[in-house]
């Protein structure tokens, strides 16, 4: 369990395009259940924690839509809005420039269109973190995998692998002496970033159903998750 003492922060970023969504619109706005993905997903570090603050990072150009989206649901939570970068480095790196104020605690960088983050995992994540440095949730591969290499495949071992998901948890401090760095092309999440400054990357527990809204396949299995929430 977390100490109460710690103080948590979370930067949500959503820059998705929609374009693997074949939606119109970015699929951080999607609506599930009658509302934008987006709303879903601060709702449950709101209901992890009502008193960390949230880091929203939108591109520009999607910042009036959020707005207009929030009026039109009547969304109130309170949250900044931060505007994202031309990667997703630099997006983050702006989030944490919100946070510059912030001497200590643990911040948790997660995925905008990952609607069903649990309050298990949040305190696993943060409480690692807080401890060790560095946590990041990852699952399991159900699927068999094989290398491909030169048109040849080959079988490799899945127990070798996890995947990797979000929040990725570390302590502020840290990520962001560790985003001081220059971006390079390896850099596809927070844990290669903090991974490439030094550090050794702690791993935590995730969940299959913490999916990352990314096909149209993905909005009905949202749709039958919050009604058997509903239902409970």
């Amino acid at each position: 369990m977390l100490s109460p003492d710690v103080k948590k922060y979370a930067i949500i970023v959503a820059g998705g395009s929609g374009s693997r969504m074949q939606a119109a619109m970015p699929k951080q706005f999607l609506p599930i259940a009658g509302e934008p993905v987006l709303m879903h997903t601060l709702r449950r570090f709101h209901a992890f924690d009502p008193d960390m603050p949230l880091v929203l990072v939108l591109p520009e150009a999607e910042i009036p839509t959020w707005r207009s989206l929030c009026a039109d649901h009547q969304f109130t939570m309170k949250h900044q809005i931060v505007t994202g970068g031309s990667s997703r480095f630099q997006s983050v790196k702006n989030g944490l420039e919100a946070l510059a104020a912030e001497e200590d605690g643990v911040v948790a960088v997660h995925d905008g269109v990952r609607p069903f983050i649990d309050n298990a995992i949040l305190d696993a994540a943060y409480t690692t973190a807080a401890q060790n440095g560095t946590a990041v949730v990852a699952v399991t591969l159900k699927d068999s995998i094989r290398r491909v290499r030169g048109g040849n495949s080959k079988a490799v071992d899945r127990t070798a692998y996890r995947l990797v998901q979000t929040p990725q948890c570390f302590r502020l401090p840290l990520l962001r002496r560790a985003y001081a760095q220059p971006e390079i092309p390896l850099f596809t999440d927070d844990a290669s970033v903090v991974e490439r400054f030094g550090h050794k990357i702690e791993l935590v527990e995730g969940s299959f159903r913490n999916i990352k809204l990314t096909t149209p396949e993905d909005l009905v299995l949202a749709e039958a998750f919050l009604l058997q929430e509903a239902g409970r």
